[in-house]
């Protein structure tokens, strides 16, 4: 195998990595926070719903895989470009403890290097609109659905005591908690599968965008070891920064996006979790009162959504002139 091409697998396991530690919080940052489950326990539950989601289905590899640019139009360091990019960006904001959109990263990253490579000809722009299209539509989602289904809760529910409340739906939690994990692993786990299906394709190793088996395995593998890491940060950030969250909250929280990404997973259209989540808790949020929601804190996430995408096509494009500079690859 190429050595490029083994650079590609192992900066896309990287980013696998990188995406579980950074996304961790968009599964447990609410359980944690609501003190349903310890955090030891909640990220090994989740690292290990994380693993089956992957291997859920590999239509959103594919749409990554040609939704953008043709793999076979490029070169393997314009993949190295975006997944650079894409992990330093989502290494910046971990740090930061800003939950931002691996998605956006991945797809910024892309885009930057193939027009690094060639120009603005080289990408598939339906394809792109297509898959921007899921990206800004899904959040709106979450906050719909997320404040539909806290007043439908609260409407079944929300004659029982409060302390009825958080017992039982502090047990539903773990399960929606869970099911959220298994969401992440279906969506966000594919996207280095798409990539490195990519490499293989762009290598002439395979001969169709049809994602092996080995690649599924490792990809589900870095994922669940990359939430093992945690992401506390970002956990702190979405489980008590923005909201101060009750089991029920999270419940609601929870089963909404995952709704939404499962639906996105089905259809092959790649989500951001993080944007998913973090608006379904806004929407949850909101049924308390508006004044309930952090809205500075809120704001500053919003600003760190909209400076991913330049940021990280700004990124790689750098990167690509810079190895092509070199002549490296």
């Amino acid at each position: 195998m190429h050595e490029t091409l083994i650079v590609i697998i192992v900066l896309a396991v990287l980013f696998d990595l990188a995406n579980g530690w950074h996304d961790a919080a968009n599964a447990i940052a609410t359980v944690v926070s609501t003190k349903v489950l310890s955090p030891t326990t909640a990220v090994v539950m989740a690292a290990s719903m994380e693993i089956l989601g992957a291997f859920l289905s590999t239509e959103v590899a594919k749409t990554i895989g040609t939704g953008i640019v043709d793999p076979k139009g490029i070169t393997e360091t314009v993949l190295i470009a975006a997944l650079l990019s894409a992990i330093l960006w989502n290494i910046i904001t971990l740090f930061l403890g800003l939950p931002v959109s691996s998605s956006h990263a991945l797809v910024g990253g892309l885009i930057g290097g193939s027009v690094a490579f060639r120009d603005m000809s080289i990408l598939n722009i339906a394809g792109i609109l297509k898959i921007f299209t899921s990206l800004l539509i899904s959040p709106v989602f979450g906050l719909v659905i997320g404040y539909g289904f806290m007043k439908l809760i609260l409407y079944l529910f929300g004659h029982l005591s409060p302390g009825i409340i958080s017992k039982y739906f502090g047990r539903l939690q773990i399960v929606s908690s869970a099911l959220m994990a298994f969401g992440h692993g279906s969506n966000d786990a594919q996207k280095a599968m798409g990539i490195i299906t990519m490499a293989l394709l762009s290598g002439g190793v395979i001969h169709s965008l049809e994602v092996p088996k080995w690649v599924v395995l490792i990809c589900a593998l870095a994922m669940g070891s990359g939430v093992l890491f945690g992401g506390w940060k970002i956990i702190k950030t979405l489980g008590h920064k923005m909201l101060k969250l009750e089991p029920i909250h999270g419940f609601a929280a929870e089963t909404s996006s995952t709704m939404i990404i499962l639906s996105a997973s089905h259809l092959g259209l790649p989500v951001s979790t993080t944007h998913v989540i973090s608006s379904a808790i806004l929407g949850v949020g909101a049924t308390k009162r508006l004044s309930a929601v952090r809205w500075g804190i809120a704001g500053k996430i919003v600003m760190a959504w909209v400076l991913t995408l330049p940021v990280c096509i700004a990124m790689a494009w750098g990167i690509q002139k810079t190895l092509a500079f070199y002549h490296i690859g």
